[in-house]
């Protein structure tokens, strides 16, 4: 059974992350780790915490090299499942001038098989905190099912569920996606909404109308405004804390490094305030580098920024 306080549930995925052209301006690829429940999990414990992680993989090379980054990691993988059957995901991260683009290969991954009676009972009520995204339930109909099963088993045991939404277009139409995240929602004590995706689900555009909104169905809602910082909105009150200035290159994995970094500092005993602004610096430091998991930032270099920016 795992031990974790922040127990994440998702899809692991191989990365390529573009980071040079060569004489020919034929792209080179950079191999890491992602998949943003994992990227999670690897933030919460690189920030300190107890974290821990629910999936499937598949017994391949893949699957050993994420074996082989948890350990590495401190996080706990006794809740990962091997199939020889199906395979571990992989992805492309390609840049432009309108950003990093993203290019999946992942139907039929060992991940999108989990089912509702494969969710640890045991390891879910002993957790603090359950955290899982939208990506998570829409790489397929039985992992959003499990991913239910799973938010079920955690509130009955008292255990607070927190939600990223992630939204991804290309997995599922945005409908059926507004009804499933928002039901989720429902259920969740913290949502992690970014503004893009705030806006493509609720067809708003002011922050604070997309609070109101979400306030509706959770009790604290944390903003994601990109280089403009982040909110923290609880149905008591909201404050706004700016973006750090950093020198960004690639921002793969900055969304999930700051949930991370939330979430351990939430369960380490911070105020939702003071638990943003620590990962609000963790995750403008970690779009200095190439890659969702390299660049993810230590907690020396995290209050180094803290100080430099107060």
């Amino acid at each position: 059974m795992s031990g974790a306080d922040i127990l994440c549930i998702g899809e692991p995925m191989l990365e390529f992350n573009q980071n040079a052209t060569d004489a020919e301006g034929r792209r080179l690829f950079l191999e890491g780790h992602g998949g943003d429940s994992s990227n999670a999990a690897i933030a919460a414990a690189r920030a300190g915490a107890k974290s821990g992680y629910i999936s499937a993989i598949g017994q391949d090379a893949p699957g050993e090299s994420f074996l082989q980054l948890w350990a590495t990691e401190g996080v706990d993988a006794s809740t990962v499942i091997r199939r020889k059957d199906a395979p571990t995901g992989i992805y492309f991260v390609t840049h432009g001038p309108e950003g990093h683009q993203f290019t999946f290969y992942r139907g039929g991954s060992a991940a999108s098989r989990m089912t509702p009676d494969e969710m640890p009972e045991a390891a879910i009520r002993s957790a603090r905190i359950l955290h899982l995204t939208g990506i998570s339930q829409a790489i397929s109909t039985s992992a959003c099912d499990a991913c239910f099963r799973a938010i079920e088993i955690a509130r009955a045991a008292g255990v607070k569920v927190s939600y990223d939404t992630n939204l991804r277009r290309a997995l599922w139409p945005l409908p059926r996606a507004a009804a499933t995240i928002h039901a989720a929602l429902r259920l969740a004590d913290i949502a992690f909404p970014s503004y893009e995706d705030a806006a493509a689900l609720t067809g708003l555009e002011a922050p604070d109308a997309i609070a109101d909104f979400y306030l509706e169905l959770t009790p604290l809602v944390v903003l994601k405004l990109g280089r403009q910082g982040v909110m923290v909105a609880t149905r008591e009150g909201r404050s706004t804390l700016p973006g750090c200035m950093v020198k960004a290159v690639d921002a793969t994995g900055a969304g999930d490094t700051f949930a991370g970094n939330f979430l351990a500092r939430a369960v380490l005993g911070d105020s939702p305030v003071e638990a943003a602004r620590y990962a609000n610096a963790a995750a403008a430091l970690s779009t200095t580098g190439y890659g969702a998991v390299a660049p993810m930032p230590r907690p020396d270099a995290v209050r180094e920024l803290l100080a430099a920016s107060a």
